[in-house]
């Protein structure tokens, strides 16, 4: 098992637990899912597009910075645009941006253990 910490973290990540995921990461309620200029670059040339159609597809504006957009599910279950429901993973993986990459070592869950433990399966106790 290779357990993945982070100092400053009481709890590590195995990334085999992704297998058994349904991605709950990519789904749940609405939020956002920040992306910055550098990135949408990067995911531009990775989706072969512009940044033009790529913000104008996949992107939305809150106050100075960038969200990718959700699909809605249902009432209160949104996933992220690029997440590939049918195969339960991330389609632009290579590309995503900072805060999918640093998934679950997020200040949030230093106060907030017992959501992360909910959420995801990959998630162990050190």
């Amino acid at each position: 098992m290779n357990i993945v910490k982070k100092e400053g973290f009481d709890f590590g990540f195995d990334p085999s637990g992704c297998d058994t995921c349904a991605g709950n990461c990519c789904i749940g309620e609405s939020g956002y899912i920040w992306i910055n200029k550098s990135e949408i670059e990067t995911l531009a040339n990775h989706l072969n597009m512009s940044i033009e159609n790529l913000s104008n597809k996949y992107l939305f504006k809150v106050g100075y910075k960038f969200s990718i957009k959700e699909k809605q599910l249902d009432e209160n279950n949104y996933a992220c645009a690029f997440f590939d429901l049918e195969k339960k993973c991330c389609s632009i993986y290579e590309a995503r941006p900072i805060q999918c990459r640093t998934f679950p070592f997020w200040d949030y869950f230093k106060q907030n253990k017992e959501e992360v433990f909910k959420e995801c399966p990959a998630i162990k106790n050190l």
